[in-house]
């Protein structure tokens, strides 16, 4: 028996702006040490088995890195040297594709791609050296993915542990238009502090992504556990047990004693959220009807409302300011006693709400700088409530809205909408000076066939087509199965899902 410790790695996991304290508290419970925050990312130490875990059980990150190198340049001389530096022989061969992206912010080096050329460079021309030859690039599906992150002049060159970004869980079937990202769904859940503990309702649920992730969380299941693949089993010191052990534990999974309840005004909405439900193998969980937001009623049981109404951007309606109008009267009048949380992006969107929020947090979804305000419905008036000793922020939640630091001093937020919906429709987009580089992360729609199937399909040939040939990287996993109940029968799901609807280039950003 081996009784060496094992080695302990550089690594970063990325996320949406404003899921950075998430994002850590979940690494701390994964048992991640010397974690720090910045912007996005989260950087921590751990072995592999921890790298492995933070791939299968984070709700909130993007994708794992796993630092190769950090060092300082000045010009892309200075970058091909250092990358030449490292021993490529330690990560590929000439059997071996890889690939190279790159996020910049510097001064100095003003084109992200020309660092990625000088990074591939480098590593050619050591192998060209060494052997004479030199290993392929391969822009989708590669054996290796690295990574060059710049920072003014410090640079840090990584391997993309995750493959394809986490968010896209593997369960989505199909998809309505604008969808919440996963990750981004999940980050909300969790700040909200909802961990199952009463009733949830999302009453504009669209494709159910925040039901669906509100779910796994009540069920302690690893969003993980649907993914085809992750980019680490393709490395050659993958090690095949361990990642099965970390696959096949369901010590964290647990009953879920209440419901969720998700609704939606649109009938194909309903049935795209139905089948995504169904094939995350959660309809006992989720219940998935098409109800009106007017119409909804109070609940007989505590519940919560998580949602993510239209709020004129990706997505509008016909009449936007009077869908928050009666958002706020039915939270008024219908969920008394009870927490309210509603992602949105415009102030007077929220101003029709007309209900005085206890907490505000800024998150990005995709580009916008939109906010989570939460919402505690009280019986009777404001002035009443604060008369007989009542309060709506906890002193936890006065601390953090008076962090004047929490909310950036020029925001777009504050951007009024047109008269119609017409002019909105031919407004052109408003430049947003605190969004990510548009090459960050830009969304496009999925071409039509994609991601299509279900559990029993068999994991994408591409992802093991490795010029490798056979042996340990080439197999396919045949064995690992996972049971889940679905509408009253059992069904194995062989291997892993099919891909997401949606796609997010880079790093989804």
């Amino acid at each position: 028996m081996n009784s060496e410790p094992e080695a302990t790695y550089q690594l970063v996991a990325k996320t949406f702006q404003g899921l950075e304290n998430i994002l850590a508290s979940e690494l701390t419970e994964l048992g991640a040490e010397n974690i720090e925050i910045g912007r996005r990312m989260v950087a921590f130490t751990g072995d592999k088995e921890l790298m492995y875990r933070a791939n299968f059980q984070l709700r909130t990150a993007l994708r794992v890195l796993k630092t190769i190198k950090r060092f300082r340049a000045t010009t892309a001389d200075e970058v091909y040297e250092a990358v030449k530096s490292v021993d490529w022989t330690q990560y590929l061969d000439l059997a071996t594709t890889f690939a190279v992206d790159s996020v910049v912010y510097s001064n100095e080096f003003r084109h992200s791609k020309f660092v990625a050329y000088r990074v591939k460079d480098a590593i050619v021309d050591q192998f060209r050296e060494k052997t004479g030859e030199r290993p392929n690039i391969r822009v989708t599906n590669p054996d290796l993915q690295l990574h060059i992150h710049v920072a003014e002049f410090d640079c840090t060159l990584s391997m993309d542990s995750s493959g394809e970004s986490l968010h896209r869980r593997g369960y989505r079937q199909e998809s309505v238009e604008a969808p919440l990202n996963e990750v981004l769904a999940a980050g909300i859940i969790l700040q909200t502090g909802w961990h199952g503990q009463c009733d949830f309702i999302d009453p504009m649920c669209g494709s159910g992504t925040i039901a669906i992730e509100a779910a796994l969380i009540a069920r302690g299941i690893a969003p993980g556990v649907y993914r085809q693949g992750f980019a680490f089993e393709k490395w050659s010191d993958f090690d095949e047990e361990l990642f099965n052990r970390i696959y096949e534990d369901e010590s964290k999974e647990h009953p879920f004693s209440h419901h969720i309840y998700a609704y939606d005004i649109n009938r194909s909405a309903v049935e795209i959220a139905t089948r995504n439900v169904k094939a995350a193998g959660l309809s006992h969980e989720i219940t998935v009807q098409q109800q009106d937001f007017k119409d909804f009623v109070q609940p007989k049981e505590k519940s919560v409302i998580v949602t993510n109404p239209p709020y004129g951007e990706r997505i509008s309606a016909p009449d936007l300011l009077g869908l928050y109008k009666m958002i706020g009267e039915r939270l008024k009048h219908q969920f008394v006693g009870n927490d309210a949380w509603i992602l949105s992006y415009r102030e007077e969107c929220f101003e029709q709400i007309g209900l005085k929020p206890s907490l505000r947090t800024p998150l990005y979804n995709g580009s916008l700088e939109c906010e989570l305000r939460k919402y505690q419905i009280f019986d009777g008036r404001y002035d009443e409530m604060r008369a007989s000793g009542g309060h709506i922020k906890s002193d936890a939640e006065r601390r953090m809205m008076a962090d004047h630091k929490w909310f950036k001093q020029h925001r777009e937020f504050k951007n009024r909408l047109e008269d119609g919906p017409e002019e909105r429709k031919g407004s052109p987009k408003r430049f947003n000076p605190f969004a990510p580089k548009a090459s960050d992360g830009k969304w496009r729609r999925k071409e039509d066939g994609e991601g299509k199937g279900g559990f029993r399909e068999k994991r994408r040939d591409g992802f093991r087509d490795s010029s490798r040939g056979a042996g340990k990287n080439a197999k396919d996993r045949g064995g690992r199965q996972r049971r889940f109940r679905d509408a009253g029968s059992d069904f194995r799901r062989d291997n892993r899902g099919n891909e997401g609807n949606m796609i997010y280039d880079e790093d989804d950003e």
